[in-house]
């Protein structure tokens, strides 16, 4: 245990404890829950800017000793792991056999298993992969009163009903501390390539009917991804609007479907074909381009990062929209978006006043597309300036009713989720 010093994303601790048990994880939490004490739960750090109204609760819980395999059954391919696993060592150890946990996070160096589920986090290749609802079978968690209960099982086939580990995926920790996680794996890929398609013109209307074009095809890419110009430009020194399009298979599998985009690739484009190791240097680039909560320092200006969602195609508006609005306000923004599942991710930096300006307009112009807005990444003092989850849903009542049913004192996460539950 160790004391914390303020910090400017806030969802800190006065103090920091670091359990190592499930048991210790318990007890904790009785303690607080028992003796009207609050606390922030953290896995890597990565997401401290995410959610939450508070700079300090009185305890910080930290996941990041407590980490480690607990059971993995290599012909069932499931894996059961401790949630304070950081994301690439898990990934390092299944690829000694062969296999992985089929998600996509960014910073996964850093951020833990725990952290990804409790914020429900996907990548680009959400279309191939699914987010990480579609990978959890079963979850142990600690309960507010130190109850530990269990979710799921350890099978990828069971009984029916409803789902209850839906319940605390994306849930940001309000409901209790997951402990353990057990999810369903896949092999590791023959072969994989990338293939970056650059529109030079920035015509939506060529990249949407190419698009089209693909989807209905038999192809079937992991990602379809479209990348605005100035992250283009980052990631390869190209200025220009691109599609990341990611294939893996066995090896012939992957170049026929690379021969099938080349035949219905616009005339005016510019093809690019990234071989395996080529392909990882990227994505190891690109899950680097969003601000990490980590940060030792603060930049001077301000970051912010939105995760938009709209219906698919409505991703090509989305991204026509911030790069104007970089002409109308004084940022600097970089953005990728999912043509097959219509997810954004829209990384900002500037003046806080701009930054706050421009949440507003990309907020107002998603609305009338009928998507949503939500701020994944904000210094605390702007987070509470803007209200960074959107409007309140209708079906707050009932995440209010499962809030007061579990943890009534108000013990983890203080408002830290929708509608400052």
């Amino acid at each position: 245990m160790k004391e914390e010093e303020s910090h400017p994303l806030g969802d800190g601790g006065r103090v920091i404890v670091y359990p190592t048990t499930e048991e210790e994880i318990a007890a904790i939490l009785t303690y607080a829950n028992g003796n009207g004490k609050r606390i922030s739960i953290e896995g890597g750090g990565t997401k401290r800017g995410f959610g939450g109204m508070t700079e300090q609760a009185d305890i910080l819980l930290s996941l990041s000793n407590y980490k480690g395999i607990v059971e993995h059954t290599v012909g069932d391919m499931t894996l059961t792991v401790k949630a304070g696993t950081p994301f690439r060592e898990l990934q390092e150890y299944l690829a000694s056999h062969n296999q992985k946990l089929s998600l996509d996070p960014s910073w996964p160096e850093e951020t833990t298993i725990g952290g990804v589920i409790a914020a429900n986090e996907s990548g680009p290749k959400r279309l191939g992969y699914g987010s990480a609802r579609d990978v959890v079978i079963g979850l142990r968690m600690v309960y507010p009163d130190g109850t530990i209960i269990r979710a799921g099982g350890k099978v990828v086939k069971n009984v029916a009903g409803y789902d209850m580990n839906k319940l605390f995926i994306g849930s940001m920790g309000t409901l209790g501390v997951i402990s353990e996680i057990t999810v369903k794996l896949r092999p590791l890929p023959k072969y994989e390539s990338l293939v970056l398609l650059s529109f030079p013109e920035g015509n939506t209307e060529e990249v949407r009917s190419f698009a089209v074009t693909l989807l209905d095809s038999a192809m079937e890419p992991v990602s379809l991804e479209l990348l605005s110009p100035s992250l283009v430009e980052r990631l390869i020194g190209q200025k220009s609007a691109a599609l990341a399009i990611s294939f893996e298979d066995v090896e012939s599998s992957v170049h026929y479907q690379e021969e099938l985009v080349k035949r219905i690739q616009p005339a005016n484009t510019t093809m690019t074909i990234l071989s395996r190791q080529e392909a990882q240097v990227f994505w190891n680039e690109f899950y680097k381009i969003s601000p990490n909560g980590t940060a030792s320092k603060i930049s001077q200006e301000t970051e912010a990062s939105l995760k938009i969602g709209v219906v698919n195609l409505d991703v090509l508006h989305v991204m026509k929209e911030i790069e104007l609005l970089q002409d109308t306000h004084n940022i600097a923004a970089q953005a990728h978006g999912g043509l097959g599942h219509g997810l954004c991710q829209v990384h900002l930096k500037g003046a806080s006043d701009d930054i706050l300006s421009a949440i507003v307009q990309i907020r107002a112009f998603v609305t009338r597309l009928g998507g949503y807005v939500i701020v994944k990444h904000l210094p605390l003092a702007l987070r509470q300036k803007i209200n960074v989850w959107g409007e309140t849903p209708s079906s707050l009542f009932l995440l209010k009713g499962i809030k007061e049913k579990v943890d009534p004192n108000n013990v983890l996460n203080h408002k830290r989720f929708v509608g400052g539950i």
